[in-house]
């Protein structure tokens, strides 16, 4: 007996509209970065006169010669890449040891430690007194001065105990206790392996705030051989910013204004290349770890 219920004439009309409006909402996050990646391979004369739209015109490879022939781009590299790798290890270890205690309903005093943690979301001590605590620390112009103040978010730790709550059951540590399983060994032998997910998605976020990190750097460091890549690329946008009282040619001044827009694009793409790579390794991770660890618990 067929028992397929037909769709109705309303069902279909609905089905159509979110196809149609689904389409849309992906055309306007993929067309940005195809027109970026396009004008960044495009001439300089092709971007000044807006004649790019899909593909690249003109194809030219000058905006990211003249980003590569900058002498100082590799330090920016190495640099982010430290921050990134070091910062979201410390992280995440932090991030882990603060949210594993909160979750555990035999932790005594785990409600007075968790007010404190929601308090420092809600009040900051704002830019100067930050500024303050890092010089009196003696970490000005360090690298751990990108590290050690931002080496704990509550938010991230919020999300960890939560997963942890929902996903680590109770009945688990009791199980393990009766084994002989002390803390220690229940937390990396068993709890770790259990919360690759959500280790993951607190990783990609911590290292997308430190690749990201522009603000910090520019108050904190002075030394120029400590710079992240994102510092490094303003000095390369400064550098070939356009003056136009000092452009007597308008065919010298529509030329350079080319070639600022030109390293526009190639410097986003730059900038952006290596967390696009990063992410496809733990998109799997993604989805699971963000809708356990903030919607249950």
């Amino acid at each position: 007996m067929n028992t397929k219920i037909g769709e109705s004439r309303g069902d279909r009309i609905f089905t159509v509209c979110n196809y149609i409006f689904l389409s849309l909402l992906v055309l306007s996050v993929l067309y940005p970065l195809i027109y970026v990646l396009s004008a960044s391979l495009s001439s300089t004369n092709a971007v000044a006169s807006g004649r790019v739209w899909l593909f690249p015109v003109e194809f030219s490879l000058l905006g990211y010669k003249t980003i590569f022939e900058y002498s100082k781009i590799w330090t920016g590299y190495g640099n982010s890449l430290f921050y990134m790798v070091v910062g979201t290890t410390v992280n995440v270890v932090l991030t882990i040891l603060a949210a594993y205690p909160l979750s555990r309903r035999d932790f005594y005093g785990r409600g007075i430690f968790m007010f404190l943690f929601v308090f420092t979301m809600m009040f900051n001590g704002g830019l100067i007194p930050n500024y303050l605590l890092v010089q009196d620390l003696g970490l000005l112009n360090s690298r751990w001065a990108l590290i050690i103040p931002n080496a704990l978010s509550v938010f991230n730790v919020i999300i960890t105990m939560s997963f942890f709550k929902s996903t680590i059951p109770n009945e688990l540590l009791e199980s393990a206790q009766l084994d002989g399983c002390n803390d220690f060994k229940f937390l990396f032998k068993v709890v770790l392996p259990l919360s690759a997910p959500i280790i993951a998605v607190i990783s990609l976020f911590y290292a997308v705030g430190h690749w990201n990190s522009y603000f910090s750097a520019l108050i904190y460091l002075r030394d120029a051989s400590l710079f992240p890549l994102q510092l490094i690329l303003r000095d390369i946008l400064v550098q070939n910013s356009v003056d136009p009282s000092m452009m007597g040619d308008a065919t010298q001044l529509a030329n350079k204004i080319g070639l600022q827009q030109l390293l526009k694009y190639s410097l986003i793409v730059v900038s952006s290349l290596p967390v696009l790579i990063a992410y496809p390794f733990v998109q799997r991770f993604f989805v699971k770890g963000v809708m356990i660890g903030s919607l249950k618990g």
